[in-house]
């Protein structure tokens, strides 16, 4: 079906930044943006859809994600971060269930499309639950089945979890017309050990597919592994051919500056979690030295048990604000900046070329905000407004590959009402004595 957007502002990006075209034009040809304009289109269209007062904009991308643990949404606040896995995290996470993780994931969906998110990075466990649910919603992720290894002793070939992730990636990567993408991941340096690192890195490398990893979240972190190997974990993943293949790389809050050299160097995409590396008191990740090295820089939400919301808007405005308040400088992160960490760069470390932002040949990856609202009144600065202004209850629309998944907050492909239901019962299940 052909569909064309009129009356509406539309947030483009060229090669000198961002521009909002005012009363513009955006159509759609299945799932493809075919115009992008201030005059009206002399092709015909299928259906109009008016959306005056509106700003259309490039869906965003949620690039480090644990959707299901919604359920523990706001488990073990006030405890560090070693603290909170294993005394809070861990020992619930032992008793959750294929069903359990089911209703967390669509909580999740839920939560993110109403968010405007289009597309996320998800490290959790029951990987194949979240494809399907992710493929009933419309949405895109990128998906993997986590490494975690804690015997020493233990091969890689011998790690089911390694086996699992294999088997996943032979199963679903492209599923949903290419929606969703199976990527492989190693929880951490501490959560696993190098025989099954490096032979995992082999396989990843062998499919041609991404890695996602956490990476230096902590000062700690980063020291024991320094006094465990003589080198921090970037050194550690590096040397065990982890970044031989695309990466993302959550956090790198104590990364040095040769770790930065060698993370650049590899093409890694380094993804700042504002929210949870404050909650947890795990330090700022140096943003700034990261971009200017040349790096890619995305945003996440982390899991909703350390943010504890998936509102990748509150990250874009926590990144804008504490980087400015650290470094006592107002002008160390731009708004267009955090707008292309929040979109464009998240498609890259996706391997999302065509989505990102609204131009002809993209994906129809748009959501709406509704900007006839008095905080958002007037509209000075478009990036400003975005970054600074905008809450995820202003998107009134959400779309992807050209479908309407949410609109003036009715659900399109999801049953809010049996989700909220299941979400509760699976509480009961996951917290009973």
């Amino acid at each position: 079906m052909r569909l064309l957007f009129t009356n509406c502002d539309i947030l483009v990006r060229g090669e000198d930044g961002y521009e909002t075209l005012r009363d513009a034009y955006l159509g759609v040809d299945g799932d493809t943006i075919c115009f992008v304009g201030t005059t009206n289109p002399t092709e015909e269209y299928d259906a109009y859809k008016n959306m005056h007062g509106a700003l259309l904009m490039p869906g965003l991308i949620n690039c480090h994600n644990h959707s299901a643990m919604t359920l523990l949404r706001g488990l073990g606040s006030g405890r560090t971060l070693q603290s909170w896995l294993f005394d809070s995290i861990f020992p619930v996470e032992e008793r959750l269930t294929q069903e359990i993780v089911s209703a967390g994931v669509n909580l999740a969906l839920l939560e993110m499309i109403a968010g405007g998110t289009t597309s996320f990075s998800d490290m959790y466990f029951f990987p194949d639950v979240t494809v399907e649910a992710v493929a009933q919603a419309g949405m895109k992720a990128n998906i993997n089945r986590c490494v975690q290894c804690f015997d020493p002793t233990e091969r890689g070939e011998d790690n089911v979890k390694v086996r699992e992730s294999m088997e996943l990636f032979d199963r679903f990567h492209g599923f949903a017309n290419d929606r969703v993408r199976i990527d492989f991941a190693v929880h951490a340096e501490y959560t696993c050990t190098e025989p099954v690192v490096k032979y995992y890195a082999d396989l990843c490398r062998g499919k041609g597919t991404r890695m996602h990893i956490h990476l230096s979240e902590t000062r700690s972190e980063h020291e024991k592994c320094i006094e465990k190997y003589g080198k921090t974990p970037t050194q550690w993943f590096s040397d065990l051919g982890i970044f031989d293949t695309p990466t993302l790389a959550a956090h790198c809050v104590a990364v040095t500056e040769e770790d930065i050299a060698i993370l650049r160097a590899a093409g890694v995409t380094a993804v700042h979690n504002p929210t949870s590396n404050m909650k947890l008191g795990s330090g700022f990740a140096p943003v700034r030295r990261l971009l200017d090295a040349g790096m890619n820089v995305a945003l996440g939400t982390d899991g909703a048990a350390s943010n504890n919301n998936l509102n990748l808007f509150e990250e874009m405005h926590l990144a804008s604000i504490i980087h400015c308040g650290y470094h006592n400088d107002p002008t160390v992160l731009q708004p267009c900046e955090i707008l292309d960490m929040a979109t464009v760069n998240g498609a890259r470390a996706q391997g999302r070329e065509n989505t990102g932002s609204l131009a002809v040949g993209n994906r129809a990856d748009i959501i709406a905000i509704d900007t006839g609202k008095p905080h958002l009144t007037p509209n000075l600065d478009t990036c400003a407004l975005l970054t600074y202004a905008v809450q995820s209850s202003d998107v009134c629309m959400t779309m992807v590959d050209g479908r309407i998944l949410y609109e003036n907050g009715e659900f399109k492909t999801l049953d809010a009402e049996r989700i909220m239901s299941e979400a509760h019962a699976a509480v009961r299940k996951l917290y009973e004595k």
